[in-house]
């Protein structure tokens, strides 16, 4: 491997957003590892990557598991023996559903995945990231415009997305010390599978249901790849990338 390559591990990295940034961060010159729950979605990321099969690293992940979740950084390490950018972007949501009837294994299940798979990762790239030489790293979590403000019935992947600003907001304190930064991504209607539903209506906050407008996914990839090339000793803690006429900003 040479040694002036970078390693980023992109969690969540067989569709969407995280496989739209293991193929940007593969063609910034960075080594990819991909984890999720399919290795058969993995491979179709990997693919789509123009690099040989010692520059990506696939490796099948539940994130929500703490030893599957150590093997993954075990494997990180044994392969490239080290790691720069942990990208955070394994996410569910839960179904449209009112509050009250929102089941505890639904709400369990998006915590346990969009918050506590943060949270193990952060944890294992923090024990590789303080050993490893030159020491330190970065950690880039996918936040969504929801870590601001919530669309209806979505309490457990708002609470879930809330809780990463203070998982930022706390990783990059207790890595200050280790050369290891923390900065976070707030994505609005980026032009993915998972935002088909944009094009056909969504509830709003006043009751009824609106198209809203989308992004091209390469304008959040050229954002995540210019935070995770970033030296050190420099950071962006938030950055918002959105449909500029979303309902977002004001009052709907």
């Amino acid at each position: 491997m040479d040694v002036l390559a970078k390693i980023a591990l992109i969690t969540g990295a067989g569709s969407g957003i995280g496989r739209a940034a293991a193929v940007a961060l593969s063609e910034a010159g960075f080594s990819v590892v991909l984890a999720g729950r399919k290795r058969e979605s993995l491979e179709a990321t990997a693919g789509a990557l123009q690099v040989g099969q010692s520059r990506c690293l696939v490796v099948p992940t539940d994130v929500t598991d703490p030893a599957a979740v150590r093997n993954l950084f075990l494997a990180t390490n044994n392969q490239f023996g080290r790691l720069d950018v942990l990208f955070n972007n394994a996410g569910i949501s839960a179904p449209n559903v009112p509050l009250e009837e929102l089941t505890f294994a639904r709400w369990k299940e998006v915590i346990e995945t969009n918050l506590t798979g943060a949270f193990l990762c952060t944890q294992e790239a923090f024990k590789l990231m303080k050993a490893q030489q030159p020491r330190g790293g970065r950690i880039i979590n996918n936040g969504s415009i929801s870590a601001h403000v919530p669309r209806p019935n979505s309490a457990p992947y708002t609470a879930a997305k809330h809780a990463i600003t203070g998982l930022t907001k706390s990783t990059a304190l207790d890595g200050r010390a280790f050369e290891i930064a923390c900065g976070q991504i707030d994505i609005g209607n980026a032009d993915t599978a998972m935002a088909g539903k944009m094009k056909h209506g969504v509830p709003q906050a006043n009751g009824t249901l609106a198209v809203e407008p989308t992004i091209d996914v390469r304008h959040v990839v050229e954002a995540i790849v210019y935070m995770a090339k970033l030296p050190l000793d420099a950071n962006v803690p938030f950055i918002t990338v959105m449909a500029t006429q979303m309902p977002y900003v004001g009052r709907g």
